[in-house]
């Protein structure tokens, strides 16, 4: 079976330059969890939840530490720093642009490669989807549930 018989030829994407928050409620609203990046009709990264989870991470402070006196003191500052951190870093993320996060050197497949080889490629790399790309240009993406469904029709 060719990944052309199973790709999704209408694929969700957003631009390098979209906003994270633009392209997370594409995402939500969609019900996908990843996308391909597009400028002119190529595929210059990949977005998925991952990358959008990965923002959510607050920065650790393990070096600060307070002098003996203050050690009462000090579990509560500590949250209140990553409490700050956090909250700074979620007001910029909606409108810091794709391309601040998104992945490059993105693993792609034909629409006649097999989709014995776009299932290897994805365990191999552990990635869960793959753009299509014909002659340059993206033309589908295969998911894993796609090959699953694939396999399941023979």
């Amino acid at each position: 079976m060719l990944v052309k018989e199973i790709m999704n030829s209408d694929v969700i994407y957003c631009s390098p330059e979209d906003k994270v928050s633009d392209a997370a409620r594409s995402l939500k609203d969609n019900d996908i969890s990843g996308m391909p990046v597009v400028d002119n009709g190529k595929i210059v990264g990949i977005l998925s939840e991952v990358d959008l989870l990965a923002l959510l991470e607050s920065p650790e402070h393990g070096d600060f530490w307070l002098p003996s006196p203050f050690e009462v003191i000090e579990i509560p500052i500590r949250e209140f720093i990553s409490w700050e951190d956090t909250k700074k870093m979620l007001s910029d993320v909606g409108s810091m642009p794709v391309s601040k996060i998104m992945r490059t050197g993105v693993f792609t497949v034909s629409p006649e490669d097999s989709i014995e080889d776009a299932s290897h490629l994805m365990s191999r790399h552990k990635i869960n989807r793959l753009p299509v790309v014909d002659n340059g240009v993206i033309a589908g993406i295969i998911t894993r549930g796609d090959i699953i469904r694939g396999l399941g029709s023979l």
